[in-house]
């Protein structure tokens, strides 16, 4: 086998798996590769939750060609029954030679269990764990709600060049221009659910719907992705009239409150009420939310609220990514900011953060950045 090729037959796999983005939600996105030396023979990826796994459609496509080759795969093969029957036992009947894996699945029903199955029928396995960090990509979410049982939290912003998401009267349509919007879209489409404030509904009453198809996500013909919507509620302040409830099929709307009436009113207009534990000033516990969430099995949760929220999370270290859109244009001291945070006495106080990427969209930034976060603090 020439030099690289198990790099260049992991990558493919990879891609693969990355055609299941926003789709196979919420299982991870897994591709596999079956090849006799150079010479690919079978190949598959996961599309939907409930759908066959990546190796049974490539295994599919191989048919005997499968005995005896190597099967690439961009996440370790399941090992126990759900909807569809375990990878392992397939790839142990296919009588395949080698499986390479660029990571282990972190599902406590798997972590290795695969990995340990196929060796004992006699299947050698390997990991390239010099591509896992590109698989690893694919699944942030998914991993973190296995080893944590709580969500991956992307918080989207986008503001003026000094930081202001609306004028003092509340207008921000728009900030910033149509490629930007568009790229939204993109970040709404692979999430499990988008997450807002009763704040923001109030103030803006947005549809928070994605209006790209797969198509228009440069994938094969499809309906649009679909994710959820959640609503963080302390008073049950959200009218029954929103737009979001004629936009989406499901709307859980997590409160403090136990107001029976309005409780009754929005599960009328269609959502699904969800009480949680207080904080001491009434409002939803932010911890709490994030544990129902991943109970819920949301992998990636995308933010669009408001600077009480977005500053909520980001003080209480919950916050694990922002996408922030940074528009060509300033608009004052008097327009409103982005995070509402308590006032910092001393700059160690600050909020750090490692800048992952910059790039335009459009003309404007797009800065993906990572909040530093204190991993004592997390661990209370």
């Amino acid at each position: 086998m020439a030099p690289g090729t198990d790099e260049r037959l992991m990558a493919r796999a990879v891609r693969l798996a990355a055609r299941g983005l926003y789709t196979a939600d919420p299982n991870p996105r897994v591709g596999c590769v079956i090849a006799r030396g150079e010479e690919v023979v079978g190949e598959g990826w996961h599309a939907v939750a409930g759908g066959d796994h990546a190796e049974a459609v490539a295994l599919r496509a191989a048919g005997n060609r499968a005995r005896g080759a190597s099967v690439y795969l961009s996440l370790e093969p399941c090992c126990h029954h759900g909807r569809t029957p375990p990878c392992t036992d397939a790839l142990i009947a296919a009588g395949v030679a080698r499986v390479v894996c660029a990571q282990r699945d972190p599902d406590p029903r798997v972590a290795g269990r695969g990995f340990r199955q196929l060796e004992e029928a006699g299947i050698r396995v390997e990991r390239l764990d010099r591509m896992a960090a590109d698989a690893r990509a694919l699944n942030i979410g998914f991993i973190k709600r296995m080893t944590t049982g709580r969500p991956w939290v992307r918080v989207k912003l986008a503001t003026s060049l000094d930081g202001r998401t609306a004028l003092a009267n509340g207008e921000s349509q728009w900030i910033t221009a149509d490629a930007a919007r568009t790229d939204v879209h993109r970040w709404r489409a692979r999430a499990s659910c988008i997450l807002t404030g009763s704040g923001t509904v109030l103030a803006d009453d947005p549809g928070l719907d994605v209006r790209l198809t797969l198509a228009d996500l440069g994938l094969e013909g499809g309906p649009t992705p679909k994710p959820w919507v959640a609503i963080v509620d302390s008073g049950l302040r959200t009218p029954a009239t929103a737009r979001v409830f004629g936009r989406h099929d499901c709307v859980r709307i997590f409160t403090a409150s136990t107001d029976t009436p309005a409780t009754n009113a929005l599960a009328a207009a269609g959502s699904e009420v969800i009480p949680l534990r207080q904080t001491g000033k009434g409002q939803v516990d932010l911890q709490d939310l994030l544990w129902e969430l991943g109970r819920l099995r949301a992998n990636e949760v995308h933010v669009e609220a408001g600077a009480t929220l977005c500053g909520a999370l980001l003080a209480a270290g919950l916050v694990d990514e922002l996408i922030w859109y940074v528009a060509p244009s300033i608009l004052g001291s008097d327009a409103r900011g982005a995070f509402a945070l308590p006032p910092l006495h001393a700059m160690t106080d600050r909020v750090r953060v490692h800048i992952q990427e910059v790039r335009h969209v459009g003309p404007d930034l797009r800065i993906r950045a990572y909040p530093i976060v204190d991993r004592d603090h997390e661990r209370q």
